[in-house]
């Protein structure tokens, strides 16, 4: 590795001592003495007066150099480092309308809540997500209307929590589908735009909310959130077609989870998203300033040292 300078320009005062010695007349102490002819043999020995290069001038040059050095800003460069796989801010938005308490999904060999299959298996999901490569989750719960519960954490078992919780019909019986991916929207906006996911777990149709899914569909679109879904249950209340068109829409999954091993494997299939690909970064240069300053220093010290001693 070559040491460069972050300002070379500064260089240009290393001259500065001889300019200053060269033009500038030395302070006036006393008069000076005037002599009219000089004795005999003193024009032999004329030169003893002229300026000699000592070993305290090479030690003043050599400080001299190295302060110069020193705030020219000697640097090493820092060379490139690649970050870890991208961090995801990943969005659950949760299905709470009534409709979630059939039991009609197959878990385990059990008959089982729709509810309580998507939790567990979302549960499970965010287990395993790697706490080392800081994802960020977050929790959205709708019904008839959709609510942030558990905002965007590195804490997955504080959603693991949240999610625990949950109940059907805790927002209401029917499906506001389009506000809750707006909400969705609103809060992964916050983040790098290669990081949004939202996930959606719904059983049924858009039956109410201000915001038509289409519209919400366009606004994640805009604003770069993927969206992966997943439609539990009997697809007589789904509104497949729409919730295709959602996930295509934003480059995302859709599969429709009629068991809980189909919902299973929709999760295995969010394990492998890793939308943020971060590019080799460049370390910032090694700064080299500390050391040519301090030896300038010791220099000075030693020929102040010694002015003092030869004083004494």
């Amino acid at each position: 590795m070559s040491i460069s300078f972050a300002w070379p320009w500064l260089f240009g005062m290393l001259p500065l001592p001889w300019l200053l010695r060269r033009f500038v007349a030395p302070a006036q102490i006393g008069a000076a003495l005037r002599v009219s002819h000089l004795p005999g043999g003193a024009t032999s020995n004329w030169s003893r007066l002229q300026p000699r290069m000592t070993l305290r001038s090479l030690v003043a040059i050599l400080a001299w150099l190295l302060l110069v050095a020193a705030a020219a800003r000697p640097q090493l460069p820092g060379g490139e480092a690649v970050q870890p796989p991208g961090a995801r801010g990943m969005m659950l938005a949760f299905d709470v309308s009534r409709s979630m308490a059939t039991a009609d999904l197959h878990l385990d060999g059990n008959s089982i809540r729709r509810i309580d299959a998507a939790r567990s298996l979302a549960d499970a999901f965010l287990a395993r997500l790697n706490s080392n490569r800081g994802d960020r989750v977050g929790l959205v719960v709708f019904g008839a209307q959709a609510y942030l519960h558990t905002p965007l954490t590195y804490d997955s078992h504080a959603v693991r929590a949240a999610l625990g919780s949950v109940e059907d019909g805790l927002a209401g019986q029917e499906t506001a589908l389009g506000d809750a991916i707006a909400l969705a929207v609103k809060y992964l906006m916050r983040l790098p735009q290669e990081q949004r996911v939202l996930v959606l777990l719904t059983d049924g149709a858009s039956t109410a909310g201000t915001l038509a899914p289409a519209r919400a569909a366009w606004l994640a679109e805009r604003n770069g959130v993927t969206i992966h879904a997943a439609g539990i249950g009997a697809p007589s209340a789904l509104d497949e077609e729409a919730l295709r068109s959602i996930t295509a829409q934003t480059g995302g999954t859709y599969a429709r989870a009629a068991d809980g091993a189909a919902l299973a494997a929709f999760f295995d299939s969010l394990d492998r998203i890793a939308p943020y690909i971060p590019k080799e970064i460049e370390l910032p240069p090694r700064e080299l300033y500390v050391w040519p300053l301090a030896l300038a220093c010791m220099l000075a010290m030693a020929l102040a040292w010694r002015q003092k001693v030869r004083a004494a």
